[in-house]
């Protein structure tokens, strides 16, 4: 019954964009109208009010869970963020607190720092100039739609894949990134991803299941995939590789805007580049910590414990919690942010 619905959901999309199949979905201006016989709800749950989003763009969010805005990101800006990017790789620059990885098939032995190498850095809070990215005013005025005018920011990511050596270790399973997320509600958090080049299913685009974002959180593991997977990228278990999806085909500086609780994911990269990209996950300021003992997300605590022990000392089987770290904005560098904010995972021995 659920798989019927999601393919009757999945066609009533494909028919407003024109398509027949799930093959792929391009992205193009969001001025598309979804039907008023598919969508009656009793109020809009997934957006606030606000002077950006048209009628048609808010109905479109809240009946699939995501929002493509195309050429939203200049030129300019991805060159600049790319070009940051290749210097941390070659080590030029150092900042603070950035995770730096690669891929699972890369042998430690082999590993040298360099753009082909490094396929994500995590966490650039602290490097001014990728963090521009999280105050672009292009990307701060659709975020406050979803999570209202005090934001903050969680978590920060560039993603470099790179052409699978065959393993199929490129791809990153279907999840839902409330999964790595201990606070509510998961309503006022949004991502927004970038595509610093044009992305097709070749190289590794987006997959969503349209709707998904309105089911609970799903228990999440490591898939066994015969390549291996790649650290902390969960897959939702018990996952069906049938169900419907739509495949985001986007060119540079398109952006997609996405709820925590869509199913998405992305396929390997055949082709023979990199594939680029930058995200940032917003939250309100008024999100609360949720205690992740005894829940599905526990899984991903103890990742987190296991790192921090191999690289700082920390003590097995300590828990986490989450400390807000305010900086007000009064920065003339981020003038549409009431709160540059980070969320950090503090052991639970370091509160005492």
């Amino acid at each position: 019954m659920e798989q019927t619905r999601a393919a009757l959901r999945l066609r009533t999309v494909l028919g407003h964009l024109g398509r027949t199949s799930a093959e792929a979905y391009t992205a193009h201006p969001t001025t598309w109208a979804v039907s008023s016989t598919s969508f009656r709800p009793p109020q809009f749950q997934y957006t606030l009010d606000n002077d950006i989003l048209s009628l048609e763009q808010r109905k479109f969010y809240e009946e699939n869970g995501f929002l493509v805005i195309k050429n939203l990101v200049s030129d300019d800006d991805i060159t600049r963020f790319r070009n940051r990017f290749q210097r941390i790789c070659k080590e030029e620059v150092k900042p603070l607190g950035m995770t730096i990885m690669r891929d699972i098939s890369i042998e430690k032995s082999k590993f040298i720092p360099s753009e082909e190498l490094i396929t994500k850095v995590q966490n650039f809070h602290q490097d001014e100039e990728l963090f521009r990215y999280c105050t672009l005013p292009e990307i701060l005025k659709y975020v406050e739609c979803f999570t209202g005018p005090n934001i903050m920011v969680v978590h920060t990511m560039m993603i470099n894949k790179p052409p699978d050596s065959g393993k199929k270790t490129t791809r990153h399973p279907f999840h839902q990134d409330l999964h790595y997320f201990p606070f509510r509600p998961s309503n006022r958090i949004v991502a927004a991803w970038t595509a610093m080049e044009q992305v097709n299913r070749n190289n590794g685009c987006l997959s969503v299941l349209p709707g998904t974002h309105k089911g609970c959180l799903k228990p999440h593991g490591y898939p066994q995939w015969e390549g291996g997977v790649n650290i902390m990228y969960y897959g939702i278990q018990g996952y069906d590789e049938n169900s419907p999806r739509v495949h985001l085909e986007m060119e540079k500086g398109d952006t997609v805007f996405f709820h925590p609780l869509l199913i998405h994911g992305s396929g390997w990269n055949k082709s023979q580049g990199y594939r680029k990209a930058i995200s940032c996950h917003f939250a309100s300021a008024d999100c609360h910590y949720v205690d992740v003992k005894g829940t599905s997300q526990e899984s991903f605590e103890k990742d987190i414990l296991e790192t921090l022990h191999k690289l700082y000392g920390f003590p097995e089987g300590a828990s986490l919690k989450v400390r807000l770290f305010e900086m007000t904005g009064k920065d003339p560098f981020f003038p549409r942010l009431s709160f540059r904010c980070l969320i950090i995972l503090i052991p639970d021995f370091l509160w005492k």
